[in-house]
């Protein structure tokens, strides 16, 4: 996927406005910018960073359906330089999204990313998780948070039964998910990323976390 494609791809598949193209390339260019000052992304990715990161974020978009995903915030673990949490909330101008982000140098560009775009439904917090009041999400996401059963540890107390998961992960997605079932209900399924042949999201529903014995 060239970079002309991938913004063809936003354009066709999710009817994205020039407004928010304008919104998504002020994204582009203040995590490029920024990247001068600290390593926000891998700089080989910059030549690329409309397929790797911003259509890799809007993908999840597909799979985040459902009354409980629109009424609820979306969540979104260890957001970085924005992705997917920032792309999310310029494409869902009329969804809460609150980005979690502990490192302070990033919890700041996030904060002045999100003023600088006028992208009003953003909350970041600057802090761990474990700080973060306990509320009910309609999806909780996270490109490169922890490994799964940290994850499920840490976050479950924010999800209910229709919370949606959606988790881009690589080539482990499916040992992931194995590891997990013995100690987790819920629904997992595992769909292919449309921007690596080689990365995965896992999708899951209906999170708790099961008796011990």
């Amino acid at each position: 996927m060239t970079e002309e494609e991938a913004k063809a791809w936003l354009a066709d598949t999710l009817s994205v406005s020039r407004e928010t193209m304008a919104t998504l390339q002020g994204i582009v260019d203040a995590v490029i910018a920024e990247n001068d000052l600290q390593n926000l992304i891998s700089a080989a990715t910059i030549p690329h960073i409309w397929e790797r990161h911003i259509v890799d974020s809007a993908q999840l978009l597909a799979f985040a359906k459902g009354d409980r995903a629109a009424k609820f915030p979306w969540m979104d673990l260890g957001t970085g330089a924005g992705f997917p949490g920032l792309v999310i909330a310029a494409l869902r101008p009329d969804l809460p999204v609150i980005l979690v982000e502990s490192r302070r140098r990033r919890y700041e560009f996030l904060r002045d990313c999100a003023r600088g775009l006028r992208l009003s439904n953003v909350m970041v917090h600057g802090g761990k998780l474990e700080s973060l009041e306990s509320r009910p999400v309609g999806v909780i996401s996270a490109r490169a948070f922890a490994p799964l059963p940290k994850l499920l540890e840490l976050a479950h107390r924010f999800s209910r039964k229709e919370t949606i998961w959606l988790l881009p992960k690589g080539r482990s997605a499916r040992d992931e998910v194995n590891s997990v079932t013995p100690a987790w209900h819920g629904v997992f399924h595992v769909e292919q990323s449309i921007t690596d042949a080689d990365a995965a999201i896992v999708v899951a529903s209906g999170i708790r976390p099961k008796e011990k014995k």
